[in-house]
């Protein structure tokens, strides 16, 4: 596996690949990885000849310095898995390097989330998504032409990527399905973050989608008739909830839809001491 340390150095090797006609499969990350970037990973080499994968832990998207200080990093055990699971490329980089025009005393000017960037995440943390389209145009260029590869646990972030990709015309963008515990916990590099007591009700956030998809196989389709089943299951928990919220996954509204649902994404965000979690189901599909 190949190990660059900057992002001119991937910019060059993703070229060169192109150019002997490989096609190129891409993981953007931010490190501390677990199965779920695997799994990513193993999609990218089966649908591609060769894979890349980036490792950044993006400031522009932490609105807390202290939640960038403290997010989990752990590079030597990173590369190991990496190497172990095929990657071909594994590239790094400074905010200075990735954009170099920019003075290094001087902010880096934010790109818009746009439409998918309201509401929800935008509440709760103003600026995230702004940073996580800032920075990932940067990665798309980097790459070029590709197949990108995210998980489905960072929903409302996927549709902001996938906006990003169809406005600057690449990469083609695949969602993947959130891998989860037996609990059902959806992995997250945030999860190494919890202590042993706070493993069982962090559950419940799962248990909360999984009762919004009972009332809705049930039939239900009222927004607000999901939204509280969600919050039954969560307000009898030691969670601090942000939202537990419904939108229609194909008309992404700010505010909460009104009426008979035909389609419908159950998201939750909590936290657990200083722990924020996140996670989501579509309720209009199979059981998961």
């Amino acid at each position: 596996m190949l190990h660059l340390s900057s992002p001119a150095e991937a910019k060059e090797w993703c070229a060169s690949q192109r150019r002997q006609n490989q096609t190129i499969g891409f993981v953007p990350t931010m490190g501390a990885l677990h199965r779920g970037h695997l799994s990513l990973l193993n999609r990218a080499r089966q649908e591609n000849t060769t894979c890349c994968v980036s490792i950044f832990i993006n400031p522009l998207q932490f609105e807390d310095g202290q939640d960038f200080d403290a997010y989990p990093r752990n590079l030597d055990t990173d590369l190991s898995l990496l190497a172990d699971n095929g990657c071909d490329m594994v590239f790094e980089g400074t905010l200075e390097q990735f954009f170099p025009e920019i003075d290094p005393k001087d902010s880096i000017p934010l790109i818009p989330a746009g439409h998918f960037g309201k509401g929800l995440e935008e509440e709760f943390r103003p600026g995230h998504l702004d940073g996580v389209r800032t920075i990932v145009d940067r990665l798309f260029k980097v790459v070029g032409e590709s197949k990108a590869y995210f998980g489905e646990k960072d929903f409302q972030q996927t549709l902001v990527v996938s906006d990003l990709a169809r406005a600057i015309g690449y990469p083609e963008v695949i969602v993947c399905p959130t891998v989860r515990e037996v609990s059902g916990l959806a992995l997250s590099s945030r999860n190494s973050l919890l202590k042993a007591e706070q493993a069982s009700e962090v559950t419940q956030i799962y248990q909360a989608l999984l009762a919004a998809k009972k009332f809705w196989q049930q039939g239900e389709r009222d927004p607000e008739t999901l939204r509280c089943a969600m919050n039954d299951i969560l307000e009898a928990s030691t969670l601090v909830i942000e939202y537990a919220a419904i939108r229609d996954p194909e008309n992404w509204s700010a505010s909460p839809p009104y009426g008979h649902l035909t389609q419908a994404q159950a998201l939750i965000a909590a936290r657990m001491g200083s722990v924020r979690l996140i996670d989501n189901m579509r309720l209009d599909n199979e059981t998961p």
